[in-house]
């Protein structure tokens, strides 16, 4: 079966998923996948917000390979769009449009890719995809997905989020935080009978600025990184404020320990500041050296030619669905490689290069037929 990946890209970009109705997206790869042999199953962990998981031939002695991609989007923001977001009319070698990039494009890969192996039968695994919802505001869709998965046997994890067709080795983790400081409010004219949240919080997230987490830095993935995004406190100018809250961004790399980031941060940050976790994703990694990951790199090149100016491993600055999902396989070795441009994801008037399209579903597929024994 032969599903035309500029055609499906275009129908999930017609819809808009920006937060909500992942599943009308869904039910537009559903009975593609289940012509091509798929059996396809999409659970909701909210109405309208469903994840799939499509399985082919899984019961061999090889656990199946697992391929990966979210089709929620982000907000268009409040520029003004060239493109019709939601149309992706190809204009050259490009599509424009919310998702094009990041990730629908991807996941348009994975089901053509897919599709073209279902009249085969498979001599050593089968496949596995995972489709999933609520990923831009911390892989909620996922989440749910493993509570189906967990324990079920699983080979390597292949996730097309935007890399320009690159292989990437994995990327940081993400601990997001919400720092809370209560107070007593009172009269601005009177401070003195209050007790002023705005500075309590002020002064602790303040120490942050200096924190240190004592972890050498990765190879790849570098020194784990801290930033504190947003702070809020009070409700007007001539009142005491008896709340203050900040919002902390840590990146974290492989082989931190999230929980004791969290004890080290409410350490520093002292004990009138409750801190609560609000994304908590782990880092990714899979050395360059291993033997699929190895092996799919030279398909990569292969398919790809090659971009001559990297020749190391490489990670994504973003983190992925592969944070919930590859340690719930069994810590499978994970790669990220999909047709978007990095820099395309979240921007006004995003794209994807439908020659790079092509050349995903070529790499996905050659991945498939190598792990499968096709």
């Amino acid at each position: 079966m032969s599903v035309d990946v500029v055609r499906l890209t275009r129908d999930l970009v017609s819809i808009d998923t920006i937060g909500h109705d992942e599943s009308r997206a869904l039910a537009v790869v559903a009975p593609l996948l289940e012509q091509a042999g798929f059996t396809v199953d999409i659970e909701e962990h909210e109405p309208g917000r469903g994840t799939l998981v499509a399985q082919w031939h899984t019961g061999l002695d090889q656990p199946p390979l697992c391929l990966s991609g979210h089709v929620d989007t982000v907000p268009l923001g409040i520029a003004r769009w060239r493109h019709d977001p939601f149309n992706a009319e190809p204009d050259g070698d490009r599509l424009y449009g919310r998702g094009t990039a990041d990730m629908k494009g991807g996941v348009a890969a994975i089901v053509a890719a897919a599709s073209k192996l279902g009249a085969t039968r498979p001599k050593r695994a089968g496949l596995r995809l995972v489709l999933t919802s609520a990923e831009e505001t911390g892989s909620q869709g996922a989440r749910h997905a493993v509570q189906r998965l967990r324990g079920e046997p699983s080979g390597p994890l292949v996730i097309t989020e935007p890399t320009g067709n690159a292989l990437l080795h994995g990327h940081k983790g993400a601990l997001w935080l919400s720092a809370q400081a209560s107070g007593v409010t009172a009269h601005g004219s009177m401070p003195h009978l209050g007790d002023n949240a705005v500075y309590k919080l002020a002064e602790a997230v303040t120490r942050l600025r200096d924190h240190s987490f004592d972890v050498p830095a990765h190879p790849v993935l570098g020194a784990p990184t801290l930033n504190v995004g947003t702070f809020h406190g009070g409700l007007n100018t001539n009142s005491v404020p008896d709340a203050a809250e900040a919002t902390v961004d840590v990146r974290t790399v492989a082989g931190q320990d999230h929980a004791e980031v969290l004890a080290s941060l409410g350490e520093r940050l002292g004990p009138q500041v409750r801190l609560r976790p609000m994304v908590d994703l782990p880092a990714v990694w899979t050395d360059a050296d291993d033997e699929w990951a190895a092996s799919a790199a030279e398909v990569v090149r292969e398919v790809t030619g090659g971009d001559g100016k990297h020749t190391g491993p490489r990670a994504a600055t973003y983190f992925t669905d592969a944070s919930v999902l590859t340690p719930a396989l069994g810590s499978v070795p994970t790669v990220i490689c999909g047709p978007g441009e990095p820099e395309q994801a979240h921007v006004t008037d995003e794209w994807v290069s439908i020659r790079k399209l092509a050349e995903s579903v070529a790499i996905l597929e050659r991945l498939c037929l190598n792990w499968c024994g096709l």
